[in-house]
């Protein structure tokens, strides 16, 4: 499968152009697969997906996002030591302060399908508000973490840490500026983020 096919989601899933063109905004969803209705919703967030059937794809996906961006000679945010450890091979520079970067690399907990959302905890911020990330943010995940809700993520992260659950538990939903959001109270003290998701399928 070549970049330009899994670009803005294309690959295995396809969405019907009834249900992506002609659904309006407030209408209800069609029961649709957990998978098809995160990419419509992420998409009509602003976000830029892109899916990737392998790690090769998912390498190759990275490389052109630095290419198109012209961030070859910048560092990379990141606080995840494993995923520093997994992208160790590819040409990029890794930092661990903010000031020095303008990209934040990062893993989730859970794609929200309902909304398109992105759920993220101390795990992936610490102790960082959205407004003091980096303006461009790449977030690596895969299928397994899709859910229907928040309220299910958040029964997941529950059962998955027990009594220790994670602080800082807050949603990437805004990833470009419109005139729906640019009055939304739940985006309060953040700011709208350039994201990019390189989404391994791994079911």
């Amino acid at each position: 499968m070549g970049l330009f096919d899994i670009l803005f989601g294309g690959g295995k899933k396809k969405i019907s152009k009834e249900t992506a063109e002609t659904r309006g905004v407030h209408m209800p969803d069609l029961n649709l697969p957990v998978d098809e209705k995160f990419t419509i919703h992420f998409k009509k967030n602003g976000g830029k997906f892109l899916y990737c059937d392998s790690f090769k794809e998912i390498s190759q996906a990275l490389n052109s996002i630095v290419q198109e961006n012209k961030w070859e000679n910048h560092s990379f945010f990141a606080m995840n030591k494993q995923l520093q450890n997994k992208f160790a091979k590819e040409n990029i520079k890794f930092t661990n302060k903010t000031n020095e970067s303008d990209v934040f690399f990062t893993t989730c907990e859970h794609l929200i399908a309902q909304n398109g959302s992105i759920l993220v905890c101390s795990n992936q911020l610490n102790e960082k508000k959205l407004n003091e990330l980096p303006d461009n943010i790449i977030v690596f995940a895969t299928t397994s973490q899709l859910v229907e809700s928040i309220g299910e993520g958040l029964k997941t992260i529950k059962k998955k840490y027990g009594h220790q659950i994670p602080a800082n538990i807050t949603t990437l939903k805004h990833f470009q500026a419109t005139n729906e959001n640019s009055d939304d109270f739940l985006t309060y003290g953040s700011s709208t983020k350039n994201l990019y998701l390189l989404f391994l399928e791994d079911l």
